[in-house]
C-alpha cells in the first residue's frame, strides 16, 4: 500500500493556521490545529496514505439508535507480516489526522522493528470526522470521551476481521489527550487492546489547572532564574497599566492590537493570557516540536525566550515582553493581535463545519468532561493575575449556555475522574512516557514504576517529545526513553 521514499522534505501540515487569523496561535494551552504536531517528512503529498472512510455509530450508548456517519482513517501496511504481526493503532485527537503520521515518528520505527500493521483513526468531530450537520450544542452530546473510547472499539472489531489480523496484539498509541485515550481505552476495553502507549498523557481532570504556570515557571527557571523574574517585572508594569487609559493606550501600540484595548476586564483578561500564551506555547513544545520549527523554518525555544528577556538594549523588562509578542507575531504572518473578548466567542460559537479548525469542540470538551483551565491563581508563577477560573467559567457559560456553568463543568470532572480513575487509573499494560518540561506532565502518571504499568519520566523534554522522528541530536535521556519504548514493545508484541 505504501510508497516509494523520497529525498524531499516536506512539513506540508500547519500546527497553526496564524497566517490566516488575527487570533491568538496558542489558546488554552492548545495550539489551533491540536495538541500534537506534524512531523517533517520525507514524502511528497501524492505519496502519503490515502484517506479511507468507516461507517461509525453515532450514538454507542443507545442500543437502539441506528445512526451512522463517516469516520476517516489512515493505513500503513508497508511493514507488515500479514496475518501475524501486531497492530498498531494510533488514536486521533482534538485536531485532523494527518497522515504523515502514518509514515514518519517514532512508532512507526517501532512498527518496522515489529513487522506492524499501523492505522490511524481520526476522532469524531474532528478533522474531516463529522458525525453531525453542524457543530450545535445539541449535536455537540455526542462529542464525548466515552462515545469516543466506543468509536476504537467498534472500528477495532470491523478492522480485525476484515485484515483478517487473527490473535495478534493490538497497541493502542496517542499523545496529549489522545495519550489519555490510548490508557483509558485499554482500561475499558481489555479484551480488544493489549496494551497502549500514553505519551504526555493528562489523565487527571481538573477545573484549576493551576500547576501549568507554575510548571512553565520552572521550566524557565531551568534555564535562568533571572529570566523568571524578568517576566514578573513585565507582568507587573502590564498590570499597572491596564489600569489607566494612558496606560492601555501604550499597551495597544507595544503590542501591535487590533483594536484599542479598553477597560473592560474580559479584554484585559484576553489580552493577558494571548501574551502569556507566546511563553506557555514556546515552553511546552521547547526543541520538541518537529512542526513548530519545519512549518515556519525557524527554532524559538525557551533559550529564545530568556535571551530576549534579559537583554538590556531592548529595553525595559515589558518593551522585552512586547518583542517577543513581535517575533511571534512575525513568525506566524500576524499582522495584529486580535485580544476582544468578543471577537475570540464569536469564533467558538461558529457551528459551521467549514469555519472551524477544532477550537469549539476542544473548548466545549473542556467544559463539559475535563477543565484543564490553565489560570493565572496561583502565587508561584510569574504571569500576575488578570486569567483567573472565573475567566474561563464565564467563557464556557457565553459560547455553550447558561446551563455550562461552574457545577456543571465540576459534575464532568468528577464523572471522568470517577470513570477512568484519575491517576489512580488501574489499566495494565499501559506506558505513559512525560517530559520535565511539559506542563502537562502534572496531570499526568509520572512515579510509577511497579509492574506492567509504568511511567517514564524524560528529564528535558516537553510535550509528545518521544513520538518525534529520533535525530541524532536528541539528548540522551530521550535516547534512553526511546529503547526502553522499544523494549516494552517487544515484549508486549510477543506476548500478545
Amino acid at each position: 500500500m505504501m510508497m516509494s521514499s523520497s529525498g524531499v522534505v516536506i512539513c506540508f501540515l500547519f500546527l497553526f493556521l496564524a497566517t490566516a487569523s488575527s487570533l491568538p496561535t496558542f489558546r488554552k494551552g492548545r495550539p489551533r490545529e491540536g495538541f500534537l504536531g506534524s512531523p517533517p517528512t520525507r514524502f511528497l503529498i501524492a505519496e502519503l496514505p490515502k484517506a479511507h472512510y468507516f461507517t461509525q455509530k453515532l450514538d454507542h450508548l443507545d442500543a437502539n439508535s441506528n445512526i451512522t456517519w463517516n469516520q476517516r482513517y489512515f493505513v500503513n501496511d508497508s511493514f507488515w507480516d500479514k496475518g501475524f504481526g501486531p497492530v498498531f493503532l494510533m488514536i486521533g485527537g482534538e485536531g485532523p489526522a494527518n497522515p504523515v503520521w502514518n509514515v514518519e515518528g517514532a512508532w512507526i520505527e517501532y512498527a518496522q522493528e515489529n513487522r506492524a500493521l499501523t492505522i490511524q483513526l481520526e476522532h469524531r468531530f474532528y478533522g474531516a470526522s463529522h458525525p453531525t450537520s453542524s457543530t450545535s450544542v445539541e449535536n455537540l452530546r455526542y462529542l464525548t470521551s466515552e462515545q469516543a473510547l466506543a468509536d476504537l472499539a467498534y472500528f477495532r472489531e470491523y478492522m480485525s476481521d476484515a485484515f483478517k489480523t487473527g490473535d495478534a496484539a493490538w497497541i493502542a498509541f496517542g499523545g496529549s489527550y489522545s495519550g489519555a485515550l490510548a490508557a483509558w481505552v485499554r482500561l475499558k476495553y481489555p479484551h480488544l487492546f493489549s496494551a497502549a502507549m500514553a505519551t504526555s498523557a493528562p489523565v487527571q481532570a481538573q477545573l484549576n489547572f493551576v500547576e501549568y504556570a507554575e510548571v512553565v515557571s520552572a521550566s524557565l527557571a531551568s534555564k535562568s532564574t533571572s529570566c523568571v523574574s524578568a517576566v514578573q517585572t513585565a507582568t507587573t508594569a502590564l498590570e499597572t497599566m491596564v489600569k489607566s487609559e494612558a496606560g492601555r493606550a501604550e499597551l495597544t501600540k507595544l503590542f501591535q492590537l487590533c483594536s484599542p484595548l479598553d477597560a473592560d476586564t474580559r479584554n484585559i483578561s484576553s489580552f493577558a493570557e494571548s501574551v502569556a500564551g507566546n511563553i506557555f506555547g514556546i515552553v511546552q513544545y521547547n526543541k520538541d516540536n518537529r512542526a513548530f520549527e519545519g512549518a515556519v523554518g525557524t527554532n524559538i525555544t525557551i533559550d529564545t525566550i530568556c535571551s530576549i528577556m534579559l537583554n538590556k538594549a531592548i529595553g525595559n523588562e515589558l518593551t522585552r515582553y512586547a518583542a517577543l509578542n513581535s517575533l511571534m507575531m512575525k513568525t506566524y504572518g500576524i499582522k495584529c493581535q486580535e485580544i476582544s473578548y468578543n471577537a475570540m466567542v464569536d469564533d467558538m460559537k461558529n457551528t459551521n463545519w467549514s469555519n472551524d479548525i477544532g477550537g469549539r469542540m476542544w473548548f466545549y470538551q473542556t467544559c463539559n468532561e475535563f477543565g484543564y483551565y490553565q489560570t493565572t491563581d496561583s502565587k508561584n508563577q510569574p504571569f500576575g493575575t488578570l486569567f483567573p477560573l472565573s475567566f474561563f467559567i464565564k467563557q464556557c457559560i457565553d459560547v455553550f449556555g447558561p446551563e455550562f456553568d461552574q457545577a456543571h463543568i465540576e459534575r464532568g470532572i468528577a464523572w471522568t475522574n470517577e470513570n477512568y480513575g484519575g491517576k489512580n487509573i488501574s489499566a495494565t499494560r499501559v506506558l505513559f512516557p512525560n517530559g520535565s518540561i511539559d506542563p502537562w506532565h502534572a496531570l499526568g502518571i509520572t512515579n510509577h514504576v511497579i509492574g506492567p504499568e509504568k511511567s517514564i519520566y524524560i528529564e528535558g523534554t516537553a510535550h509528545c517529545a518521544n513520538m518525534y522522528p529520533p535525530l541524532a541530536t536528541d539528548i540522551i535521556q530521550l535516547q534512553t526513553a526511546r529503547l526502553q519504548i522499544s523494549e516494552q514493545l517487544e515484549l508486549w508484541t510477543l506476548e500478545g
